[in-house]
């Protein structure tokens, strides 16, 4: 990869990963657009580590409150308060994506990077988001998240494997419609993904310097790249919570569908390859 590449995907990723609107779709988009070839599943996946280095920094607190209550209860019962369901929260709504990821890594890093099945899944999934919003009554808080909103948003985060789809978006809609509050969702999708982005990009980390599909990235670019897409993603995850607090994610549609639409226009054209 170029320097150029590395750049300018790195600044894509943190502006996107965190906004329902597929930070993977968008890496594939801009790369076949600007370069005509695939960054890889697996670049992704490594400079994903970034934005993921930026939840962790920016809900550390919540985090650490969560993982000591979580080891508190496990070494002594009587300490089994909500900070150790919320431990185990997590953990269960990961295995789904974990089990996925797996089952499916050979479609995942190939067949759904088809620009077509991104270019569909970024209009058809925007319905999805309108629907949520409109049938969740927004009505529960963040104390009252249970084992089963835990479980449902995790196998929506399943979803997110697909480029277009949005992992935020999905996992969002998921907990919407399990008449969550918007920002109640949008906190606990972020801590959700943690486990499943940190396995997949180190998972990935020897396939990105020499990947089966894609191109290979250096060291060092892998770094500055992961390093660019911390910085925006902060910045993005503190724009978002602000955002759903007053404003519905129904308006990523309006952004989704046109954008789905455009990429359609252009591989019907063969300004864009969808391999």
């Amino acid at each position: 990869m170029t320097w150029a590449q590395v750049v300018v995907l790195s600044i894509v990723q943190g502006l996107t990963e965190f906004l329902p609107v597929s930070s993977s779709g968008h890496l594939r988009i801009v790369s076949e657009l600007f370069w005509g070839e695939d960054a890889g599943a697996s670049f992704t996946a490594v400079i994903q580590l970034g934005t993921e280095l930026a939840v962790l920094v920016f809900f550390a607190k919540d985090i650490w409150r969560i993982l000591t209550g979580w080891f508190a209860g496990i070494v002594d019962k009587h300490k089994r308060g909500f900070d150790y369901r919320m431990g185990w929260m997590v953990i269960v709504g990961t295995i789904p994506v974990g089990l996925a990821g797996v089952l499916l890594k050979d479609l995942i890093r190939e067949n759904f990077r088809n620009l077509w099945i991104t270019a569909a899944v970024l209009i058809l999934f925007s319905f999805v988001f309108i629907a949520a919003e409109r049938r969740g009554t927004k009505a529960r808080g963040f104390d009252e998240l249970t084992m089963r909103d835990a479980i449902v948003m995790g196998l929506w985060q399943c979803l997110a494997l697909i480029p277009g789809v949005s992992r935020s978006g999905g996992t969002i809609s998921g907990g919407l419609l399990r008449n969550l509050d918007r920002e109640v969702a949008t906190r606990f999708s972020f801590l959700l993904a943690i486990p499943a982005v940190l396995a997949s990009g180190l998972f990935s980390l020897p396939d990105a310097f020499d990947p089966q599909a894609g191109q290979a990235a250096s060291g060092a670019q892998l770094l500055v790249g992961s390093g660019i897409a911390f910085v925006l993603g902060y910045i993005s995850i503190a724009w978002l919570l602000k955002f759903v607090s007053n404003h519905s994610f129904a308006w990523f549609s309006a952004y989704r569908i046109p954008l789905g639409i455009l990429v359609m226009l252009l591989l019907a054209t063969g300004v864009m390859q969808p391999y």
